[in-house]
């Protein structure tokens, strides 16, 4: 069963330059949009992870004078308590 061309418009206008240029169109905004998508759902990828070397600094620049290793495993202040339900 063949349906013909043109059901809602006459086939005039469907084989006219608008519609093709249009059609083009739709099709690339298509890509672009599907290739954003696919991108936002992958993983971040940091560009200072792939280079190596070392990009720390010499010394620390903190107020509270301590050493890297002191700074990992304590705070400044104590954390506050949470209060206690009765």
């Amino acid at each position: 069963m063949l349906l013909p061309t043109g059901i809602l418009f006459p086939e005039s206008v469907l084989r006219s330059d608008f519609v093709s240029v249009l059609a083009a169109f739709v099709a690339v905004n298509t890509v672009i949009y599907a290739t954003l998508a696919i991108a936002k759902i992958m993983p971040m990828v940091h560009l200072g992870d792939l280079i190596p070397g070392r990009r720390r600094r010499a010394e620390t620049r903190s107020i509270f004078p301590e050493t890297a290793r002191d700074s990992r495993h304590a705070h400044p202040r104590p954390l506050p308590s949470a209060p206690r339900s009765p």
